[in-house]
């Protein structure tokens, strides 16, 4: 049984998104971080740093959304969502990129052009959106020979750089980067992406 402690507002949408492409079970408990129920001595029990997202996979908890991403794809092989032999070091590789290269970028220009954070930084902002085209040159050329991220097939590790380049092309960062912009509306497009987000 897998049970995922969700909140829309975190990256459990990543771990949402990934079990509804499996198309396995799953129970969702909802996390109300405004109420502080991420800081309840029972959720402390799940995630000791009180953060989202958080598993329980047959009753033992499991934290990390890249980290969860990767151990649900090799837990169910038979969906085709993991690695291969012939494309694992894109698999890996972009999937990391995306992760510690390209999230922290897109969250500091988030958070630096967003005044409801209370850091609002116009120069900081701009910074930020220049080290990003610089980071995801390689991206776009990448995505300009294949559909995804490790060939023409959805992988796992699409869930994790559709999401990071999803959130960058709704704040207008990805202008004249046309293969990723069609990456990311074949990513939209599908419906697993969709409930990933709903409340």
């Amino acid at each position: 049984m897998i049970t995922l402690y969700f909140n829309r507002f975190s990256r459990a949408t990543r771990v949402r998104w990934m079990l509804e492409e499996l198309g396995v079970p799953y129970e969702m408990v909802r996390v109300d971080m405004g109420k502080g129920e991420h800081k309840a001595a029972s959720y402390l029990e799940i995630h000791p740093l009180g953060k989202l997202p958080a598993v329980e996979i047959d009753g033992k908890p499991m934290i990390e959304s890249l980290a969860i991403v990767q151990y649900l794809a090799a837990k169910f092989p038979e969906k085709g969502l993991g690695p291969t032999a012939d494309n694992g070091t894109d698999y890996y590789g972009w999937m990391v990129y995306a992760q510690v290269t390209l999230e922290p970028e897109v969250g500091n220009y988030f958070y630096s052009s967003n005044e409801r954070f209370g850091r609002l930084d116009p120069v900081a902002a701009e910074k930020g959106k220049n080290e990003l085209r610089r980071l995801v040159a390689p991206v776009e050329k990448l995505l300009s020979g294949r559909n995804f991220v490790a060939g023409d097939n959805f992988t796992a590790a699409d869930v994790v750089m559709g999401g990071v380049l999803a959130w960058a092309g709704g704040m207008g960062l990805l202008e004249g980067f046309p293969s990723l912009n069609a990456y990311v509306a074949r990513i939209a497009g599908r419906p697993a992406f969709s409930v990933g987000r709903s409340e």
